[in-house]
């Protein structure tokens, strides 16, 4: 399907401008909104952000004391297995509930459907007190064209519209799935039968929103249309004017709704780079193994032939004949010479019975590579959403970061604090599936203009 086809027939969107009205009822609400990360690509639409990785309670109340509008927790839980994520949630409901008149909460996962839904929501609405809170469930993402009409889930690319079951994200080694049509997609991924509701474009755009807010059946889980960030802004000023308790599990895109923050234009090379000059080149660290991340790697190799690129064999790193020492060294002597860095692990997939517990075994060998380089990179670049965390906080050590903006669209750039392996330094975290197949090369060739 074209997305002209997709987008034909629908209603006018409106022209009125809501979020000079979103920000205020925020304000005046005085709460914040905490955003449950399950991997560090969510913070892809925001800017000038903080986001918390240590999330013991102390450090979640002194950062919900601080009363930003709007903090990240970073969970990664796309790395956990489902036992794990239930007792993560199940604790930061737990210390997130003597805040519940505080703040507002959003679960934060993929906008290709990838993730622990809906054990997540579930064990968060337990562990609030909330169990019958409806869910709004609103996976559209402008920036990586993920749109949903009539219920159903795409993915655009250029004037292509795919239904999502169709794109080889619905094929994850972890989290596969079979439906866009979200109700059953809903249903399938719960495993037993849910009151699924819907909030239509027609809704957002002529309707009462805040009426149909209020009629969701208790504990049902509502799907929210949408294909602008127009159409979540309607919602979100909604969501400020009600007193019923939701959860929400949402993509990037509402975050920056519900705050209120208008897009800004993606960062200039100066604002990425070192406050004092470094000589030393970059590190570009490539995890995700999504096709969409492969043919960014080609093109990167293709058109920066002054990279030193070095490829992992994921077989040696799972059989432990991996040469850790040596690549380190061959890094190492690269970026003191002036010369940026790719590592990329190699490309053909690899299944077992334990794929998280895989994909755990590989992120590590590339946190240790990084733990060990004592020259400072120029820049970091991590691409994959549980690559990107990994690096974060096993191998620089962060505990706080902020958003500084983004250096493509969806492309979000983090300034790490004292605490790191490389304080100040400007990490950017590229998500797996975002961009075309030219944005890896754009990502370096900016930072490194």
């Amino acid at each position: 399907m074209t997305k002209s086809d997709l987008l034909s027939n629908l209603p006018p969107i409106p022209t009125d401008d809501l979020l000079s009205s979103i920000h205020e009822a925020l304000e005046k609400s005085e709460r914040t909104i905490i955003v449950l990360d399950d991997d560090p690509t969510g913070t892809q639409t925001v800017f000038d952000v903080p986001v918390l990785t240590q999330l013991d309670a102390d450090s979640i109340r002194d950062a919900i004391d601080e009363a930003p509008p709007l903090l990240f927790l970073l969970t990664n839980s796309r790395a956990l297995t489902a036992e794990q994520t239930t007792e993560l949630h199940q604790t930061l409901g737990t210390i997130l509930k003597e805040y519940s008149d505080e703040i507002i909460l959003i679960s934060r996962s993929d906008s290709t459907l990838r993730g622990h839904f809906p054990i997540e929501t579930n064990t968060l609405k337990n562990a609030l007190g909330i169990p019958e809170a409806p869910t709004l469930f609103i996976p559209f993402f402008e920036a990586g064209g993920r749109l949903t009409v009539n219920d159903t889930h795409y993915v655009v690319e250029g004037e292509t519209a795919t239904p999502a079951h169709l794109t080889p994200f619905a094929n994850d080694n972890t989290f596969p799935f079979t439906h866009s049509h979200l109700p059953d997609y809903i249903t399938e991924k719960s495993g037993y039968p849910v009151d699924v509701q819907s909030i239509s474009l027609e809704d957002l755009r002529t309707g009462d929103v805040s009426a149909k807010l209020a009629s969701l059946p208790p504990s049902s889980t509502c799907i929210v249309n949408a294909t602008s960030l127009r159409d979540l802004d309607s919602l979100s000023i909604a969501l400020h004017q009600t007193d019923r308790r939701f959860i929400i599990r949402s993509a990037a895109s509402f975050v920056q709704s519900l705050v209120g923050i208008t897009s800004r234009p993606p960062l200039d090379p100066w604002q990425m780079q070192d406050l004092e000059p470094n000589p030393n080149g970059g590190l570009i660290i490539v995890g995700s193994h999504v096709p969409k991340t492969t043919d960014q790697l080609n093109h990167l190799l293709k058109n920066a032939p002054d990279l030193t690129a070095l490829k992992l064999s994921v077989p040696d790193i799972l059989n432990g004949t991996f040469n850790l020492p040596s690549t380190i060294d061959t890094v190492q002597t690269a970026l003191t010479s002036g010369q940026s860095v790719v590592l990329f692990t190699s490309r053909t997939r690899v299944d077992s019975d334990d794929n998280l517990a895989t994909s755990k075994t590989i992120s590590q060998a590339l946190v240790d590579i990084v733990k060990a380089i004592k020259a400072r990179p120029s820049f970091i670049i991590a691409k994959g959403g549980i690559t990107s965390s990994d690096i974060a906080t096993d191998a620089l050590g962060v505990k706080k970061a902020q958003v500084l903006g983004q250096i493509l669209p969806g492309v979000p750039v983090w300034t790490i604090g004292n605490e790191t392996l490389h304080p100040g330094l400007a990490y950017i975290i590229f998500p797996g599936n975002v961009g075309d197949e030219t944005a890896l090369t754009q990502a370096h060739q900016k930072i490194t203009s």
